[in-house]
C-alpha cells in the first residue's frame, strides 16, 4: 500500500540553508522531491526515513530527526477519537539504540504528552500526566522488537484525555492502561508525530556513519 505523507511535514536532519544550520522542515510531497538522501519511497510504497545522528535539529537540542508530524494542531475536543496508528521496520539504529517513533506532541511547547520509544530492542512509552509536568520515567510496552522486525505502533486518545498505546510484533501484542491527560492539558492543542528521532546528542566527533533509518510502510492518521 502506497503510504499517503502530503498532508504532513517533514522534520528532516538537513540544514534549512547554507547559511542557517537549523533543521529543514517542508510538506511531505517536496521533501520527497527535495530531500532524496533521508527520504524516499521504496517500491512498494513504504516510505524510508533516515537520520543520521550528526545533522542539523532545531534550536532547543542537538539531536537529529527524520519525522513526519501533522501540520494542523486540534484540540482533544475537536472528536470523539483521535488515532496515530503507523506500521513500521527500524533497519538502523545510532550507536545509543535508543529512537522517539511515535509522538502525541503538544503546540508550542517541548514536552509532548506521550512519547514512544524504541530502546534496545524493546518499545517503551512516556506519558506526561500534566502539561509541562515533570520528565517521565518510561514505561515497557513490548518487549523482542528486534531490528528488521515490522511491528504496528497506535497512540489514541479520547476527547477526555484518556490515551492508550498499544503496539505488536512477531504474533505478540501489548498496550498500556488507559492514561488520562490532567486538566492542564484541556486548553493546549495537539499533533502526532511519527518516524525517527535519534536520543542521542552529536558532537564534533559523531561518526559520520551514526544514525537509525526506518521504513513505514502503514501510516493512518484520524480525527472522528
Amino acid at each position: 500500500m502506497t503510504v499517503d505523507i502530503s498532508t504532513f511535514d517533514i522534520a528532516t536532519p538537513l540544514p534549512t540553508s547554507a547559511t542557517n544550520p537549523v533543521a529543514l522542515e517542508l510538506n511531505g510531497t517536496e521533501a520527497l522531491a527535495q530531500c532524496p538522501t533521508v527520504i524516499s519511497r521504496l517500491a512498494d510504497g513504504s516510505i524510508q526515513l533516515t537520520a543520521p545522528t550528526k545533522g542539523a535539529s532545531s534550536k532547543s537540542t542537538h539531536r537529529t530527526r527524520c519525522e513526519w508530524k501533522e501540520s494542523i494542531y486540534w484540540p482533544l475536543t475537536s472528536a470523539a477519537n483521535h488515532w496515530n496508528k503507523q506500521e513500521m521496520t527500524l533497519l538502523k539504529v545510532n550507536s545509543a539504540q535508543r529512537v522517539v517513533i511515535s509522538q502525541m506532541h503538544v503546540q508550542d511547547d517541548t514536552n509532548p504528552a506521550m512519547k514512544v520509544f524504541w530502546e534496545k530492542g524493546a518499545l517503551t512509552y512516556a506519558f506526561r500526566k500534566e502539561y509541562n509536568g515533570a520528565d517521565p520515567t518510561p514505561v515497557l510496552l513490548l518487549g523482542n522488537v528486534p531490528l528488521g522486525a515490522k511491528y504496528q505502533i497506535n497512540i489514541h486518545s479520547t476527547s477526555a484525555g484518556v490515551v492508550v498505546v498499544s503496539a505488536s510484533c512477531n504474533g505478540k501484542s501489548a498496550s498500556s492502561p488507559s492514561l488520562q491527560l490532567g486538566s492542564t492539558w484541556s486548553t493546549q492543542t495537539f499533533d502526532f508525530h511519527g518516524g525517527i528521532y535519534n536520543q542521542i546528542d552529536y558532537t564534533d566527533t559523531t561518526s559520520p556513519s551514526d544514525g537509525s533509518i526506518c521504513v513505514i510502510s502503514l501510516l493512518s492518521v484520524t480525527h472522528v
